[in-house]
């Protein structure tokens, strides 16, 4: 383990599950670090890279470039699965307020832990998360019937400017599968999610018997059986996000289909899954970039509202 010596105790952790991420991983740290993080101080967060038995370890000098508080952790051997690898960052973590990015290939907004801290004042038992996206103009699971590949990809976020204007992602991505009824509608997993450390206590962080590569469902079911506790304040950061970078991940590369992780979640839970339809509370501003996301969301739940009345929404 690699690790700053500063005594000081960071009042947020976000743990970061990586496996075979080279290419993407200087990206998602570029954006979890100082100064792009805004709103937030360098000593008030540190970044737990969880390395899940990747052929190569993770790059040293990428992660001595990080100008932050970081810890990194290797499993090795590991299992195809990031469900133990994550509960191994999630037990390390030292903040109150502890996130998890279970895909190590997501870019953050720039607001996202300084929003994500406010939010977690706004309740008893906040549980915290924003709408995902994927990079380009459609989901990555649909990539080859466009063309898009790492190299489109590249190309895109060098013209974008992103290092210099994180907002610039909203207009050069799409919502993702699980975000895909807008930020008004139910979302099925969260790729951000923000919880107080005794939440992820009684949750018991994964559930290691997902064991599929890539977790199959296993993130859902955390977001549900997290959404689905009694006390439970969902807040949805509206101005926010994560950008998925195009890597072959065993959902996006369609390794695996839904039907095959889906079993996988009906023989360990006993039902089939369901988004949670948790009312949430929202907390952000919104950039000019992302108003187009904002719209289409609120034109999603709309015609939603319009079919479940039984109203012709046109």
């Amino acid at each position: 383990m690699t690790g700053s010596a500063d005594p000081r105790e960071p009042s947020l952790s976000v743990v970061v599950v990586v496996y075979d991420m080279a290419r993407e991983l200087p990206r998602t740290l570029r954006s979890l670090s100082p100064p792009y993080q805004q709103g937030i101080g360098a000593d008030d967060y540190e970044v737990i890279v969880v390395d899940n038995g990747s052929p190569q370890p993770v790059d040293e000098d990428v992660l001595r470039a990080f100008p932050g508080h970081l810890r990194t952790i290797r499993l090795d051997p590991a299992p195809p699965s990031p469900t133990v690898a994550a509960n191994q960052g999630l037990g390390r973590a030292e903040g109150e307020l502890i996130a998890l990015m279970i895909d190590g290939a997501r870019i953050a907004s720039p607001r996202l832990l300084s929003t994500a801290r406010l939010a977690s004042r706004l309740a008893a038992n906040p549980v915290i998360t924003t709408a995902a996206f994927h990079l380009g103009s459609v989901t990555h699971m649909r990539a080859a019937e466009v063309g898009y590949d790492q190299t489109v990809e590249d190309d895109l976020l060098a013209r974008s400017g992103w290092e210099n204007d994180g907002d610039a992602l909203f207009s050069v991505s799409a919502l993702s599968g699980s975000s895909g009824r807008g930020f008004f509608g139910p979302m099925g997993e969260s790729n951000g999610l923000f919880m107080r450390r005794e939440t992820w206590g009684a949750l018991g962080g994964l559930d290691e018997r997902f064991v599929l590569p890539g977790g199959g469902l296993a993130n859902h079911d955390l977001y549900r059986r997290a959404c689905a506790l009694d006390d439970a304040t969902l807040i949805v950061m509206l101005g926010e996000g994560t950008f998925h970078q195009y890597h072959g991940g065993a959902a996006t590369s369609r390794r695996f289909t839904w039907d095959e992780m889906h079993a996988e979640y009906q023989s360990i839970r006993g039902y089939p899954h369901a988004a949670p339809r948790n009312v949430p509370l929202y907390l952000g501003s919104v950039p000019g970039p992302m108003l187009e996301h904002v719209a289409r969301s609120a034109r999603l739940a709309i015609d939603r509202v319009a079919r479940e009345q039984g109203v012709d929404p046109g």
